[in-house]
């Protein structure tokens, strides 16, 4: 299906890695093709996107940009490109469940399809990066720098928490970014990986994290706060970090902060008394790292619109902090470069409304045109944050990256 899908300018690769989720629709869904699109540059993309879907009914699949304010000059400009916004109709969907391929198009054979995908190499080419030279736009002292100041402005009470992220890029890199998502996903496998391309942008995801899933009426959240590093070598070790991890207050203590900026953000758009907390401080193991997941639930009206859910609680709290306005602020003041895709979502909306989003986060990004690698590591900051320890903890996340980066 890789193989296959690269053919086309856009696509849309979704693949939960054989993790089991309560409701699971598919084990992969591959979108390919645009039969018509939307791209959201302007102001105001949650009403344009309403207006396309509503003149446009059927399956969508797309992204959200990490919304930036237009009146701040960042630094340095996004080096890969997305638009803040972009839904395509597809002009073949394939979506895979147990021992089942069902084909859908709307113009094309699904039996001609499926043999032009059954004819296509069973294993993915390796092709090594060349050219990559991975830069981190902060030294560690800046870094840590940050953080202080990150601290002060909690201690002021401007804020409890603030997801701060630093960015590592390669200029002049030549990849293939399907092997370079089947490295990754090989190497860190999570249950909201995407592989997507717009045109000569590429995103390969390999996200632990769900940002918001509507079934029906039920609403699902699953906020990530709270990381701990694996062992594979060493069970003690491993179970360890993963017992820490559980019994961290401090990790805790962010954890229900998003916990609590969720459950608002749902209570604005869910039925009033539906939104409750149905796990709190789930701790849930990954090949790199144990996640602490909480899992928050509500019930939307029959015909609430599907845009209307997501802008109410877009972007989500995991990756702003609290309060979200003024963190967002926070954000744009420290943070170097915008952060495009990374800490936005990719997902799809079904016909009937029902949809689910990702958190776009352990993500690789590559623009073919300009040649440039980037990915970005974060991490929540508490007033009892330590700095070298929150600088450690964002070069655990990247590792995964940087080792397929380094090895390839």
């Amino acid at each position: 299906m890789l193989n296959w899908s690269c053919q086309f300018n856009i696509f849309c690769f979704l693949d939960n890695n054989s993790y089991s989720f309560e409701d699971t629709s598919f084990e992969c869904i591959l979108a390919a093709g645009a039969a018509n699109s939307v791209s959201l540059d302007e102001v105001n993309i949650f009403d344009r996107l309403k207006n396309f879907s509503d003149k446009n009914p059927g399956w969508l699949f797309g992204h959200f940009n990490y919304p930036t304010a237009k009146e701040h000059a960042f630094k340095e400009k996004d080096s890969i490109g997305f638009a803040e916004g972009f839904f395509f109709i597809p002009g073949i969907i394939l979506l895979l469940k147990g021992n089942e391929l069902t084909i859908e198009s709307n113009n094309l054979d699904p039996h001609e399809i499926f043999i032009a995908v059954d004819e296509q190499p069973a294993f993915i080419k390796k092709k090594k990066p060349t050219n990559v030279d991975i830069k981190n736009r902060y030294s560690k002292n800046e870094y840590l720098s940050i953080i202080d100041s990150l601290r002060k402005h909690i201690q002021r009470g401007d804020c409890y928490e603030i997801n701060f992220c630093q960015d590592f890029y390669s200029d002049n890199a030549i990849a293939d970014p399907l092997f370079l998502y089947h490295e990754l996903t090989s190497l860190s496998p999570n249950p909201f990986a995407a592989f997507y391309k717009l045109n000569d942008k590429y995103c390969m995801c390999a996200s632990p994290e769900r940002f918001l899933k509507r079934s029906g009426n039920k609403l699902i959240s699953q906020p990530i706060k709270g990381t701990s590093k694996r062992d594979l070598i060493n069970i003690d070790i491993d179970v360890a970090n993963k017992n820490h991890l559980l019994n961290s207050t401090k990790e805790k203590s962010e954890n229900v902060m998003i916990v609590d900026l969720v459950r608002n953000d749902m209570s604005r758009i869910c039925t009033e008394g539906s939104v409750f907390v149905k796990e709190l401080f789930g701790i849930y193991s990954f090949p790199q790292v144990h996640q602490m997941i909480s899992t928050i639930e509500g019930e939307v009206v029959d015909d609430m619109h599907w845009c209307d859910i997501i802008e109410a609680c877009f972007p989500m709290g995991s990756m702003t902090g609290a309060p979200k306005i003024k963190v967002m602020e926070l954000i744009t003041k420290y943070e170097i470069v915008p952060r495009g895709l990374f800490s936005g979502t990719i997902g799809y909306i079904k016909p009937n409304g029902d949809f689910d989003f990702n958190v776009v986060i352990r993500s690789l990004f590559y623009n073919e045109t300009k040649k440039t690698i980037s990915f970005k590591a974060g991490g929540g900051i508490t007033f009892y944050s330590n700095a070298e320890d929150e600088y450690q903890e964002s070069l655990v996340k990247a590792s995964a990256i940087i080792k397929v980066l380094a090895e390839s």
